[in-house]
């Protein structure tokens, strides 16, 4: 194939005229070709060269080789350099010569556009018969030989990876920008050129476009730019990436790991690595450290992930060359040995880790220490097992040791992963790094402290000094760290469920306050296996207490303090969890919480409290506490506390004796007086504890307690006399206020027992004198109840009885005025005026057969419109008594106001 040449310098007048114009073509070259060459290959000499060279001076300056793009898609390969004077004299003449490849093509033999530098072909003046020698072959010049590329290589070694980082986004297109190269001989540029070309894929490096010189850098055309320091400055223009070589060499490390790697291939003098290794980090970071390339961390953390990518298809012998590169961290290819010293050289290396990792050396976004550490714990996994012993064991140490002291992922490793010899080594070396790991308290307990525990077992490192502590942590962790007990709030554990209160039955007679009350069963309890995954209990801690029993003991030891002191907690997090605490030596309190009881049917609490106790193993009279700690799991409280008849079966079973040891007697205290109004076991409940603890009870408790024993007796045949007055001395006896439950279910059953159908007149007047707001609104809300109404409508008597009730001791007190007025209209009318005649001539009866003006006033009430007025009367209003038409005395005039 014969190229078209152009030739190009400043000849005497001829048939084309005179000056700059081309002195020789060949056949057939198209005038585009021609307008567009006449662009490209023109040259300025530097403003620091001599005016008028010698012969020798124009060896010297800089030569243009250009490589352009043309329009059509082809490319020029240009040659300009200076010759001095031309035909009349004038200094600044130059010569090009140029040959055209047109698209598809390439240079004879598919050399690259590089290699022509200085090649004998080009010449530097018109032949003298005015036509191209035609062109077989370039051949190329010493310049661009092997050894010369690796040594000017090693000389700008600093400036390699940068280099071949910008080299790379302008090739891929992801940063267009030129790169203008500037040196102090355009030798040097076309050495850069060459070694661009190198690095680059075939294809890419044939289409690349340079000029190795050019005065003005900011009107050159090509991807790569020579210049001299004399050229002018583009530092400033956006639109290139300047790499001044005569200046200071670019501080810090570049962020592309392919660039780093390439740097140091050229560097470590195997440029055959860019052919034989495809241009992808992966690959070419495994051809590097196979042929003794050492790389930085990011580089051989590509070599190790690739690695783990291609381990089953990867022969034998590279797969060993490789393991052992990324155990020394050097990349020196040796072959793999019997792991002899392996424990020594991986401390060194993980130290190495230790520290890059602490100086955050960072090469990529991920390319870390911590980074290499994870990937080659990753081809260790992959390998391990799968390879002898004495390839994969300077990784399994490396990998232990980076764990250890560089904080890397922890293997789990087999017995025969490392070498006897290795093993030896690093247990002597590790120890204490293990110990202190083991210790962090910065550290989640269930996570690298106990992993460490794994690696001090398999170097058979005794821990024993730091067990309790790092147990202590790790219970602390499983429950949440409590610092109080949590109560109801805590999430219910799986088999520990507390039951909705179980009402008692009622005596025969007497309604269900709550019909609609049911006890709901508790849920089946889930239990867990060794390995599983539990909330509150990650797989790792079962691992741990199966396969370290030093570690159990000291574990279950203080999560069973844990769960004594907070039981609710312990229970909601290890409730069900697998934990083996049936395993010696017994531990009551966590047997409790964590092994779900035996299931207890129809939500009966007591069954299920005693199914509790059965799983701590052991008696609560030789051991309390757990008493309490059961009680705790079936009525975590405040809000779920025992009924009043559980609290008495509790104490009458069990002894008062081991609830006074265990701590709960203020529980069964606690939950008499919070109990509701319509418990019916409280009174019971009061007695009990007034006998079982009467010498032990503070003054408020005692005052309590009574009340709520005196509150139970009302309506029977031990209420005694004086109910309203015994109320508030007990109320008000002691030094520390009654709990507002018990004063509230105190007033419910008095104002219960004021509403009864016979109801002593004196009992009815010190309530009305007291007019305490508390009593009043209680005997109000009982007058206004359903059930009072439903007596009301049956029993003309006890119509008659509240009649009575409701309009005696007017002008008493303003509370008790508007309390009865109230109940006289609201309640009686409604039902008065709803009777039946036969019921109506009932009530008058009633009333004709109680006296003293009864009846008229009920008629006089009854007649219509005439209520407001007799509530007038009834209210005190025109009676005798002080200027306000209250009665002054205690008791009010003899036959008024009274039965």
């Amino acid at each position: 194939m014969s190229l078209v040449q152009l030739h190009y310098t400043s000849a005497p007048p001829g048939p084309d005229g005179s000056g700059f114009r081309f002195t020789a073509v060949s056949p057939g070259a198209p005038q585009q070709l021609l307008r567009e060459a006449e662009q490209l290959i023109g040259y300025e000499p530097p403003r620091d060269g001599p005016a008028r060279p010698d012969a020798e001076q124009l060896k010297d300056f800089p030569k243009a080789f250009s490589c352009s793009e043309l329009a059509d898609g082809g490319r020029l390969l240009s040659r300009s350099v200076c010759t001095g004077a031309d035909y009349s004299g004038r200094w600044g003449n130059f010569h090009a010569h140029a040959v055209h490849l047109p698209p598809g093509t390439r240079l004879p033999d598919g050399a690259l556009p590089i290699t022509a530098w200085e090649s004998p072909t080009w010449s530097d003046r018109t032949p003298a018969d005015g036509r191209p020698v035609p062109a077989g072959r370039f051949a190329p010049s010493g310049l661009l030989r092997r050894e010369g590329l690796i040594a000017f290589a090693r000389s700008r070694a600093g400036r390699l990876a940068p280099f071949f980082a910008d080299l790379r986004t302008l090739a891929d297109g992801s940063d267009v920008r030129q790169l203008v190269i500037v040196e102090r001989d355009s030798a040097d540029v076309a050495l850069w050129i060459a070694l661009a070309c190198t690095v680059l894929p075939r294809e890419q490096a044939h289409r690349l476009t340079f000029t190795t010189y050019t005065r003005r850098p900011q009107q050159a055309r090509q991807q790569l730019v020579g210049a001299l320091p004399s050229s002018e400055p583009v530092a400033h223009d956006q639109r290139f990436r300047v790499h001044d070589c005569t200046g200071p060499a670019p501080a810090g490390p570049v962020t592309d790991t392919w660039a780093d790697a390439a740097a140091r291939v050229w560097c470590a003098g195997r440029p055959e690595l860019f052919r034989d290794a495809p241009h992808e980090l992966g690959p070419f970071a495994v051809a590097a450290l196979t042929a003794g390339v050492a790389l930085r961390s990011d580089g051989r953390t590509a070599a190790a992930r690739r690695a783990v990518e291609r381990a089953g298809t990867m022969d034998e012998e590279t797969l060993a060359r490789l393991v052992e590169a990324l155990s020394t961290g050097t990349g020196t290819g040796k072959e793999p040995g019997d792991g002899s010293g392996a424990g020594r050289g991986a401390v060194s290396r993980a130290r190495a880790l230790a520290a890059e990792a602490t100086a955050g050396v960072r090469a990529t976004g991920d390319g870390t220490a911590a980074g290499e550490q994870e990937a080659l714990a990753a081809l260790l996994a992959e390998l391990d097992g799968r390879v002898p012993a004495s390839v994969s064991a300077p990784l399994a140490a490396l990998v232990l040791a980076s764990a250890v002291l560089a904080r890397g992922p922890v293997p789990v490793l087999r017995a025969g992963s490392l070498t006897p010899r290795a093993q030896e080594e690093l247990a002597r070396e590790l120890a204490p790094a293990l110990w202190s790991g083991i210790a962090d308290a910065a550290e989640p307990p269930a996570g690298r402290p106990l992993a460490l525990l794994r690696v001090a077992d398999l170097l058979d490192i005794d821990c024993t000094d730091v067990l309790p502590e790092l147990a202590g942590r790790l219970a602390r962790a499983l429950v949440g760290r409590p610092d109080t007990d949590p109560g109801p709030d805590a999430p219910p554990a799986p088999g520990i469920r507390p039951a909705a209160p179980t009402r008692p039955a009622h005596p025969a007679g007497t309604p269900d306050p709550d019909p609609d009350s049911t006890a709901a069963p508790a849920a089946p309890a889930s239990t867990g296996a060794p390995g599983t995954s539990v909330p509150g209990c990650p797989p790792a801690v079962l691992d741990a207490v199966h396969g370290h029993p030093a570690l159990r003991i000291a574990l279950f030891a203080a999560l069973d303090a844990l769960a004594a002191a907070h039981p609710v907690r312990v229970a909601a997090r290890l409730g069900g969890s697998g934990l083996p605490v049936g395993l010696p030596p017994l531990r009551p309190h966590l047997r409790m919480c964590a092994a779900p009881p035996e299931p207890a049917a129809g939500g009966d609490r007591l069954a299920r409290f005693q199914a509790v106790l059965r799983t701590a193993g052991v008696s609560p009279h030789a051991e309390p506490p757990v008493l309490r700690t059961a009680f705790h799991l079936v009525w975590p409280g405040p809000e779920d506390r025992p009924t009043g008849e559980e609290a008495s079966l509790l104490l009458n079973e069990i002894g008062s004796d081991a609830h006074r040891a265990a701590g709960t007697r203020d529980l069964l205290i606690d939950a008499a007086l919070a109990a509701s109004a319509d418990d019916p076991g409280v009174p019971f409940l009061a007695v009990d504890l007034l006998t079982r603890f009467s010498d032990e009870l503070r003054p408020g408790q005692r005052a309590a307690l009574l009340l709520l024993e005196f509150a139970g007796r009302l309506g029977t045949s031990a209420e005694g006399e004086n109910w309203v007055r015994t109320v508030r001395q007990l109320r008000d006896g002691a030094a520390e206020p009654v709990p507002d439950p018990v004063t509230e279910r105190a007033y419910a059953a008095l104002a219960r027992r004021l509403l009864a159908t016979h109801v002593p007149e004196s009992e009815l007047y010190d309530l009305a004198r007291a007019a305490e707001p508390g009593m009043l609104a209680a005997y109000e809300r009982a007058a206004r109840a359903e059930r009072t109404a439903d007596r009301l409508r049956a029993s003309p008597a006890y119509l008659a009885a509240r009649f009575c009730d409701w309009s005696a001791f007017p002008g008493t007190a303003p509370g008790w005025d508007e309390v009865r007025t109230a109940l006289l209209g609201k309640v009686l009318r409604p039902v008065v005026r709803a009777l039946p005649a036969a019921d109506r001539a009932g009530v008058e009866e009633a009333l004709g057969r109680t006296g003293g003006g009864k009846l008229d006033a009920y008629r006089a009430w009854n007649r219509p419109g005439a209520f407001g007025r007799l509530a007038g009367r009834l209210a005190g209003r025109g009676r005798r008594g002080g200027p306000d038409g209250r009665y002054d005395g205690a008791e009010p005039p003899a036959g008024e106001g009274r039965r």
